[in-house]
């Protein structure tokens, strides 16, 4: 699994709908890639290309 910060529309997958990171138990990642899954989400909020929080209705 190769995933990269830029590509929003594949991290978006591993997101609830309120923006939380989906459990790996839940995703099916080993706990190699889900790390490199969290960090990736995590740069991508930090510039802003994925937000922290969704609004809530």
């Amino acid at each position: 699994m190769t995933v990269d910060y830029k590509d929003v529309a594949t991290l978006r997958v591993f997101l609830t709908e309120r923006g939380r990171i989906i459990p790996r138990r839940v995703s099916g990642n080993c706990m190699r890639h889900q790390r490199v899954l969290t960090v990736e989400i995590k740069r991508a909020r930090n510039i802003a290309l994925l937000a922290f929080a969704e609004e809530q209705r």
